[in-house]
């Protein structure tokens, strides 16, 4: 008599962030469009949720050979079928319109809730819950404003990517003087976020330090995913992953090279 096998739930969406992809990190691009071809494509929806590129000066730098590579890689992944979807990060704020439109995919709101398999779920990319960083919360309110982007944006596309370069610095030398917690998400803003948009289960990425949280409230267990930033560039270092969200509403993690996290 044959064992029968218990049939796999179908994956129905998968959630990424933080990959930080430039032309000088090569390997990594390589394992992103690798993660397109043998996950993404086998999934109903792919959610990305910010600091998919390392900066993004605006839409009318898609013709960048990088950036096209990009885009093309999305575009045949919605074009088999699954659909895309776009957070928002700290570093491709500007994304827009024209971008969307090329790569195929559907820009979202952060916060964004979605209700799938069964889960309603809180999508964000996740530096707005970080507040005790003062500094950043009035720099990103600066950046985030409609008419700081509309004056940035009318300046030429080679000055833009001058001044990102400077703040990117800037970035990098502020954090080094930041204690550990300033640059990780603040409690009271993650369980605001849960009572704003009633919801028990988000998903965020920002911070680089991936983990599955869950803390117990009046015997409610509130869950917290955090998605990991990826770095391939060591021989033998594969840093990153992605979540899986299957269709009888489990939840996977899994890392760069496809292993799933126990």
């Amino acid at each position: 008599m044959e064992a029968t096998q218990t049939a796999q739930p179908a994956t129905v969406a998968l959630f990424i962030s933080d990959l930080h992809l430039q032309a000088a990190m090569p390997r990594t691009a390589a394992a992103f469009f690798n993660f397109l071809r043998r996950q993404a494509m086998h999934a109903r929806q792919l959610y990305l949720l910010g600091d998919i590129f390392e900066y993004w000066a605006g839409d009318d730098d898609c013709d960048d050979a990088f950036n096209r590579s990009v885009i093309d890689a999305l575009r045949a992944v919605a074009d088999s079928g699954v659909e895309l979807f776009w957070v928002a990060g700290n570093r491709d704020f500007l994304v827009s319109s024209a971008f969307a439109a090329a790569a195929g995919l559907r820009l979202l709101d952060d916060p964004h809730v979605i209700d799938i398999a069964g889960r309603r779920i809180v999508l964000t990319h996740g530096d707005a819950l970080c507040t005790d960083d003062t500094a950043y919360m009035a720099f990103r309110a600066q950046v985030r404003d409609p008419a700081w982007q509309s004056a940035f944006l009318a300046r030429p596309l080679a000055e833009r990517k001058a001044i990102i370069a400077g703040l990117r610095q800037g970035s990098r030398d502020a954090q080094r003087e930041k204690a550990e917690y300033i640059m990780d998400v603040n409690a009271d803003a993650v369980e605001a976020l849960y009572r704003a948009t009633d919801t028990i289960l988000m998903i965020h990425g920002h911070t680089h330090r991936p983990a599955h949280h869950v803390v117990a409230r009046a015997g409610v267990d509130y869950e917290r995913y955090v998605l990991p930033d990826w770095d391939c560039e060591t021989e033998g270092t594969h840093r990153g992953g992605w979540l899986a969200v299957n269709s009888d509403g489990s939840i996977c993690r899994h890392r760069a090279d496809g292993t799933v996290i126990k």
